[in-house]
């Protein structure tokens, strides 16, 4: 007996990865890998902003690259968006393909002239002789505690302009695959991360991780599939709305999560198949609710035949119509929380469980 007992006490448990598991990865990771590995494959890509080198980033994403790439590709800039945003056009003018950081989107704002009357409007302007191959990129929307000016959500104000594509990725596939699609675009791009999920850890597939790994701009992913009602977000908000599904799932409510990825182009008829699916559309974002990326996703699906096949309004779920409260109560209560986004759905469907 004390001779099996021995034997069960030396077996050991096997601590090989399990084949097909997924790997976790966050977001920052995602990000950094993506710049590395783009920097690394053409010599024409580079980084400048605000302490992007030395420091390795205001949040990390650049850590380690100046350590590889040294000054010439990744390079510091003094505090002033308006001249390094447009020294990284006329780069990409020149043929290179600049990465232009924004400490935050709010401060793009300086630099808004540069972005949208330089970058987006040349190629047009130029009879198509002139690409502008560039990334603007960095967090954008809401953090938290930081206030009314470093919580705005450009998506709505960059989509609006044409020669821009807009990117506005959620966990770490979109941000690794988008990215790398938007430093290998021909056009400028501008690249809305979000501050809060940079330390968030998602799972990742070795397809991912694979040096060639892409996604297409302009597809959108569903996320979750449902048959009751479409639930259209973009960044944070798609966490939301998955976890307003998770609830709506117990009542017997299945919607439908449709993680945009792309402002624009924007992916309507991913949308438009989904509601000929549900008869029911909410949309969620934490930008404000005027001429919003919601607003855009409604006027769509009126102009379309899509529009004949809603049993109900479509809903919009959004930040409140205010500049974002410093206090914490009140910023709570100024984002879309989950259970507004379950308030919304039952709205729409009239109070039926099914």
């Amino acid at each position: 007996m004390f001779a099996a007992i021995r034997v069960l006490t030396r077996r050991g448990f096997s601590t090989a990865k399990v084949l097909g598991a997924p790997q976790q990865m966050t977001v920052r990771d995602a990000l950094n890998s993506a710049m590395d590995e783009e920097m690394e494959k053409d010599d024409r890509v580079f980084i400048l902003g605000e302490e992007v080198a030395q420091y390795d980033g205001a949040y990390k994403v650049s850590r380690g690259l100046w350590k590889k790439y040294g000054d010439k590709r990744v390079i510091d800039t003094p505090i002033t968006e308006m001249g390094f945003a447009g020294m990284a056009v006329g780069a990409a003018m020149a043929g290179l393909r600049p990465i232009c950081e924004f400490m935050t989107f709010n401060f793009a704002m300086q630099a808004i002239d540069q972005i949208i009357n330089s970058a987006a409007k040349t190629f047009y302007m130029s009879a198509g002789v002139v690409n502008v191959p560039i990334v603007f990129r960095g967090p954008n929307g809401a953090a938290a505690g930081v206030a009314a000016q470093h919580s705005q959500c450009f998506a709505a104000w960059y989509s609006h302009c044409p020669g821009l594509k807009v990117i506005s990725p959620y966990d770490a596939e979109d941000c690794r695959g988008l990215l790398k699609a938007a430093i290998r675009d021909p056009d400028p791009v501008v690249f809305l991360e979000n501050e809060i999920l940079y330390g968030q850890s998602y799972p990742v597939t070795d397809q991912v991780l694979d040096k060639n790994f892409t996604l297409p701009i302009g597809k959108a992913k569903i996320m979750r599939t449902g048959t009751n009602c479409t639930l259209v977000a973009h960044s944070r908000a798609v966490e939301l709305a998955l976890q307003a599904s998770a609830e709506l799932s117990k009542g017997g409510i299945e919607c439908e999560v449709i993680n945009l990825r792309t402002i624009r182009p924007l992916d309507v008829n991913t949308i438009f198949q989904s509601v000929l699916k549900t008869h029911h559309l909410v949309t969620v974002e934490q930008g404000w609710p005027q001429s919003g990326v919601g607003s855009e996703i409604c006027a769509r699906v009126m102009e379309h035949e899509t529009f004949f096949h809603l049993d109900a309004p479509v809903w919009r779920v959004t930040g409140v119509d205010v500049p974002m409260p410093y206090t914490k109560s009140l910023e709570i209560a100024a984002l879309p929380q989950p259970q507004d986004i379950v308030t919304a759905v039952r709205t729409v469907l009239g109070g039926k469980s099914k």
